[in-house]
């Protein structure tokens, strides 16, 4: 019932259905239309007797039907029959407020309590309709969201049973005893480029110590000139932890012994790509053991993807045990995954539009002419920058699938991929080109985006400002822990976080089919829903299912972790 007002009148409306009024004969309607068109009185007279005993009719009428209707509507479902609303003589000012998030309308007469009690149980049925796995991934039996599509969306592929399992052979263990005894020969190597590219070198720098059987020195953080970060590898790794994993693969100390800081290391500076370990040894051995130092730089791919089994199997229990996380940058991680779990599933995007990216790859952003002219000119001004194929036009690059998707497509992707308008999204990544501005077809369609300073209070982030190191730490623990996580673009974060989630069990992984999909996006013609279902059928193997490592040269374990460090039963049984 609307709120009264002294002040005005207002009329209250109650809707009645067509099929109540069709229920009338037109005789019956008309009779009241019609006016009289006699003026005697005793003609008046008996209009007035008829007027009153035609609207006492109506009027029992009219009770029996609506009492008749509520006890249907008591019984049977007829919200299809008539447009229900709870309070039908709500104000313009509750019309006004809308939807509350639970769905129950406001007005200015809505008991509080009654309100917040809906609110609590609401959260309440969410809550307790999901149930921890042992990735730590919160998953329902039925699937997230309302209807075929939401739960479609959150439904994580199939892992086919596969589980880590780094079982050494016998004779890497019979070689350990020596290796971890190591106090003469020592491997220093400095590290380059963001954390993701600091990462991949430090675990191939603990395989090429345990090659040459020399203790390893805790890698050296170059100063990123870039960002201006300092950071050393006890700010962000944890130190001891990454010590002790390792005590049965490699002796690991923090700073050479007294024995050997006069010694003048023998220092590598250009290590050609993919070598093997015999190439290592044959290059290395021999100075390390006179020299009792060896100094590296630049380790960035320089060890081959294809190594010994055991040597694969300690890449793995490197990236996926011993890398972990600085408490600080963990505890805020975590913090901040909670916050975005709070409300159920979230989706982890890894957006690749820095100005930089785009001037790299030689793509342009698509935001404007006027953007697209100062990435050509930045490009012009320093060719250095370009790692993309130089011979090849921006068109032909983009249709190859090797320039990183803007947010218009990201977000025709994701529609198309069934992702509800309300999925909550945490994208992680630097500041876009175009600011927020270049961010918006993402924002209008799903509203609910969020990145790490729209989660954290101020207080929380201060002590990492001007720290590009801690942040994408905490980036990465948060995509990590989304329950789907896809990439606008390759690189050294997507890559490690799909072998991380692979690792855990699988857990869904987005990988946009660029150069399948792009023509579609292109065809202006073709309807939604036709390409919805392209778009669905081109990504069906792409949702993070097992994939073999062997089944393409050159591919790295920490991204595809099978055969080497995972099994399954079948795996399990032809190995013995």
């Amino acid at each position: 019932m609307a709120k009264k007002n002294s002040n005005s009148k207002k009329q209250c409306y109650i809707s009645v259905p067509s099929q109540i009024i069709n229920s009338l004969s037109s005789s019956s309607l008309q009779s009241l239309l019609d006016s009289p068109k006699k003026s005697s009185k005793h003609y008046d007279k008996y209009l007035s007797l008829f007027t009153y005993r035609a609207s006492k009719k109506l009027w029992l009428l009219a009770i029996f039907l609506f009492g008749f209707l509520g006890m249907l509507k008591l019984t049977f479902n007829l919200d299809p029959l008539i447009a229900y609303v709870s309070y039908p003589c709500f104000t313009s000012q509750s019309q006004s407020q809308g939807l509350v998030s639970n769905g129950v309308l406001k007005s200015g007469v809505i008991d509080r309590e009654r309100e917040n009690a809906l609110k609590d149980e609401s959260m309440n049925d969410s809550i307790q309709s999901l149930r921890p796995i042992s990735n730590g991934v919160l998953k329902s039996d039925e699937g997230f969201g309302d209807g075929n599509e939401p739960q479609e969306f959150w439904k994580q592929p199939d892992g086919l049973g596969y589980k880590p399992c780094l079982d050494f052979s016998q004779e890497y263990k019979k070689t350990t005893t020596g290796v971890i005894s190591e106090r003469t020969k020592y491997l220093m190597v400095v590290v380059s480029g963001g954390m993701n590219q600091q990462r991949n070198q430090i675990v191939d720098a603990v395989v090429i110590a345990r090659i040459l059987g020399a203790a390893l020195v805790v890698p050296i953080f170059q100063v990123n000139v870039i960002w201006g970060d300092e950071s050393e590898f006890s700010d962000i790794f944890d130190l001891e932890h990454f010590k002790n994993v390792l005590a049965d693969d490699v002796h690991i100390v923090s700073s050479l012994p007294s024995t050997h800081l006069m010694t003048r290391p023998v220092e590598e500076k250009s290590t050609p790509h993919h070598v093997s370990p015999s190439w290592i040894r044959s290059r290395y051995l021999r100075k390390l053991r006179r020299e009792g130092v060896l100094l590296l730089r630049g380790l960035d791919s320089r060890l081959s993807k294809d190594l010994p089994s055991d040597l694969q199997k300690l890449r793995c229990k490197v990236a996926f045990h011993a890398l972990r996380f600085a408490p600080p940058i963990v505890e805020l991680g975590n913090k901040l995954t909670e916050r975005m779990r709070s409300k159920g599933p979230y989706l982890a995007l890894h957006l690749r539009m820095e100005k930089d990216v785009w001037v790299r790859t030689g793509c342009l952003p698509g935001l404007s002419p006027e953007y697209d002219e100062m990435i050509n000119n930045e490009r012009i001004r320093r060719p250095e920058l370009l790692t993309a194929r130089s011979n090849m036009s921006y068109h032909d690059r983009k249709l190859a699938g090797l320039c990183p998707l803007n947010a218009y497509e990201v977000m025709r992707l994701l529609k198309a991929l069934g992702a509800p308008g309300d999925t909550r999204i945490y994208w992680a990544g630097g500041q876009p080109l175009g600011g927020k501005e270049a961010l918006q077809p993402l924002i209008r369609e799903f509203p609910n985006f969020y990145n790490k300073e729209d989660l954290a209070l101020a207080s929380e982030l201060e002590p990492f400002t001007k720290k590009a190191s801690f942040m994408a730490a905490i980036d990465y623990i948060v995509c990590e822990s989304s329950d789907v996580f896809m990439p606008s673009h390759g690189g050294n974060m997507g890559h490690a976080i799909q072998g991380h989630r692979a690792y855990a069990g699988h857990k869904k992984y987005i990988t946009p089919n660029k150069r399948h999909m792009l023509p579609f996006f292109l065809d202006s013609s073709l309807p939604e829903a036709e390409f919805n279902k392209i778009i669905k059928v081109l990504h069906q193997d792409s949702l993070g299912q097992p994939e073999l490592r062997t089944s393409k040269v050159g591919r790295d374990v920490t991204k595809y972790p099978i055969p080497e460090c995972m099994c399954n039963s079948s795996s399990d049984a032809r190995t013995k």
